[in-house]
């Protein structure tokens, strides 16, 4: 993706997608252009709120370019900003969060929060038919969009697949490094056979760090992305946030 020339600035929104492996960033157009470089850093060892809240301020302080509004994806249950679980941050300390808050406080800027999944959904789906986004890292994550359309939330992720493992145990990072590259990829496999049986999607498309090691042929239906395909969805959030009743955070809650 290549990086526009700096002009207007009102409208630039800083796009914010927090993984469990890294945290990225970058300043979009509000058409979704990119206006910076792509940066990220690793997710601290101890991602607690705060330590997460840090990261995003050295990262945003890294950008050059200025920025009025906020979009933040994060790998976890998300209702009005805030967020209710985070299965692959800090345990125990994400429950009832309102990081959206904290985020529009910390840079006087008003703030949207969804999904991970959903947000990387927003900027990559070509808006024809039922499509499914996968994002393949820490854990294992997943958008459903019809002809356009985010459909509920829904964490797949936590659904069993064997006696004894949900999706996030059996395909996640923890998985692929116990079991490696060929087993790791025959699991892929069974989980997009399920799919194909479970939701006849017309596309999937297939993201997140681990997508890299993915070496079996993909149906012509099936598409890998990148994180700089999905970040830009954080432009796109501020079109549509009003439909999928996305809540604005405003500085100190002022609206």
């Amino acid at each position: 993706m290549s990086v526009k020339n700096k002009n207007e600035r009102n409208n630039n929104i800083l796009s914010i997608d927090v993984g469990g492996t890294s945290i990225k960033a970058c300043i979009l157009s509000q058409e979704g252009e990119l206006l910076s470089e792509f940066k990220k850093l690793p997710t601290p060892e101890e991602s607690t709120p705060q330590a997460v809240l840090k990261c995003i301020k050295e990262l945003a302080s890294a950008l050059e370019d200025s920025f009025e509004r906020i979009s933040i994806g994060f790998p976890g249950y998300v209702k009005f900003g805030k967020v209710e679980t985070a299965p692959n941050l800090a345990k125990n300390k994400w429950a009832n969060v309102d990081l959206a808050q904290q985020v529009s406080n910390l840079f006087n800027k008003p703030v949207r929060l969804i999904n991970d999944a959903d947000q990387q959904a927003l900027g990559i789906v070509s808006g024809k038919g039922f499509e499914i986004v996968f994002t393949v890292g820490t854990g294992f994550g997943t958008a459903l969009v019809f002809d356009g359309e985010l459909l509920p939330h829904l964490e797949l992720a936590h659904l069993p697949i064997t006696k004894n493992k949900d999706y996030d145990d059996y395909i996640g990072t923890k998985a692929f490094e116990k079991l490696g590259e060929k087993k790791w990829n025959e699991r892929l496999q069974r989980i997009i056979e399920i799919y194909k049986t479970v939701f006849n999607y017309d596309t999937l498309y297939i993201g997140g760090g681990n997508s890299k090691h993915i070496n079996f042929e993909l149906d012509h239906n099936i598409k890998l992305v990148t994180n700089k395909d999905g970040i830009k969805g954080g432009a796109k959030l501020w079109e549509v946030a009003e439909k999928y009743h996305v809540y604005t955070n405003h500085p100190n809650n002022k609206k």
